[in-house]
């Protein structure tokens, strides 16, 4: 998001299409990291959506406490879900698929259901992007070094000084340093590896998306492809291969008259 709104502002995206990025998540009360993730977001929010550069084309929501209630709205008014685990994590669960199933196109890894969603999909009907799970335990062998990493990217070298320099977290310009230094000295999940691959993705979805016809084709082939999906099948599936038992037919007695 700091990335399209930084191209945005300086006027060098001018044909994207319009974008509300929504964000839902919870953080446990001592899990540091997570909650000043979330603090990020609303610093995010609250700069991008004051900025008249950027007005009624980027907006930034993020959305508390997110439960099934909200799940009901959330999934059939999205046109984009962001499935952005690094790959071999298995991090991505069945929000993937309930977006799919309610016309949502992926963008996403090669990790969890989004292998079999784009499988089931079809790849030209699915955004891939990012290192394999092959990838990503290859770059952790030979010494992966975020720090060269980002030596090669100057457009995220800008998204970091952005947070670096206060911009989002005016008057308290170190708030979101213990980030940058997750990031620069780890990198974990490998993110500043994937970025560039990612944004390329991003700029293929936001082609797609200028074609009406095309990305309403392909929306309805993620939910018409989406079957396999189905409680039902999913159900018998570990009957039959895990539980090893069969159905139990039960015989009803007709109605007394």
């Amino acid at each position: 998001v700091i990335h399209r709104y930084l191209q945005l502002r300086q006027n060098l995206q001018p044909e994207v299409p319009p974008r509300t990025v929504v964000f839902g998540g919870k953080a446990a009360p001592g899990y540091f990291q997570a909650k000043l993730i979330i603090r990020l977001i609303h610093a995010v929010a609250h700069v991008v959506n004051q900025d008249p550069a950027v007005q009624g084309r980027l907006r930034v929501a993020f959305i508390p406490n997110f439960n099934v209630k909200q799940a009901q709205q959330i999934y059939p008014a999205a046109d984009l879900s962001e499935q952005i685990s690094t790959a071999g994590k298995e991090a991505s669960g069945t929000g993937n698929m309930k977006f799919a199933l309610n016309g949502a196109l992926t963008i996403g890894t090669l990790d969890g259901a989004n292998i079999e969603i784009r499988e089931q999909v079809g790849a030209e009907n699915f955004f891939l992007f990012g290192l394999t799970a092959a990838e990503v335990e290859q770059r952790r062998a030979a010494g992966y070094n975020p720090g060269e990493e980002l030596a090669r990217q100057p457009d995220l070298q800008a998204v970091i000084e952005a947070l670096r320099s206060g911009e989002f977290s005016p008057g308290q310009p170190g708030l979101f340093q213990p980030l940058i230094d997750s990031l620069l000295h780890r990198d974990d999940y490998l993110l500043f590896a994937d970025f560039a691959s990612y944004v390329d993705a991003q700029a293929r979805v936001d082609a797609a998306y200028r074609d009406a016809e095309h990305w309403t084709r392909m929306s309805i082939l993620n939910v018409a492809r989406m079957g396999l999906f189905s409680s039902d099948r999913a159900i018998r599936e570990y009957a039959e291969e895990i539980w090893k038992v069969t159905p139990v037919p039960i015989e009803l007695e007709p109605p007394s008259r």
